[in-house]
């Protein structure tokens, strides 16, 4: 049986651009954002859970983010875990609520931020061509193989070359819409 399977390399190539989509959504860019803080975890009834799974999270400004605790004994773990996160947030504590506003990013700051945005994609590029890799030596085992010819492999390595090609393009232009986003506030 053939080893090569284009819809499985589509998806593993779309994951990477996902997955550089979700990383960057992660910077901070001066705009309160509710996934700035999906990387917080918090320490409470003994055990550590995301942020998402202990309190609401909203941004009812533009320059701040509000995040409901649920259970107020949680408040002071929520705060910690804020602060252990390295945002570069001060939560303001509110009763069950607390308010983070955004500091201005300096420019030496942006251009740390623009370089990490470029640090993803370059990750999630490497990532696609291992993908792509792999197409390639699943066609070469087939062909081997006789399972298919070797213009069937020619043909397969052209798609494989087009999809490495449209999602390395893809995770360009997210970083560089990312990149103006962060210089340009």
């Amino acid at each position: 049986m053939a080893k090569y399977d284009k819809a499985d390399i589509e998806r593993r190539m779309n994951g990477a651009v996902e997955s550089l989509k979700s990383d960057l959504s992660g910077l901070r860019t001066g705009r309160a954002n509710v996934s700035l803080l999906d990387p917080v975890v918090v320490e409470v009834y003994g055990a550590m859970m995301p942020l998402n799974q202990v309190a609401t999270v909203s941004a009812p400004e533009p320059r701040m983010l509000s995040v409901q605790v649920w259970d107020k004994s949680n408040v002071t773990a929520v705060e910690k875990g804020i602060a252990h996160a390295n945002l570069g947030l001060n939560p303001m504590i509110d009763g069950q609520t607390l308010r983070l506003p955004m500091p201005d990013l300096t420019e030496e700051r942006r251009k740390d931020l623009a370089k990490l945005a470029g640090k993803y994609a370059e990750q999630a590029k490497i990532a696609i061509r291992n993908v792509r890799r792999d197409g390639m030596e699943s066609l070469k085992e087939d062909e081997k193989k006789k399972e298919i010819s070797e213009d069937d492999r020619k043909r397969s390595e052209d798609e494989v070359q087009k999809l490495t090609d449209k999602y390395v393009a893809e995770a360009d232009k997210a970083a560089e819409a990312k990149e103006k986003e962060i210089l340009t506030q």
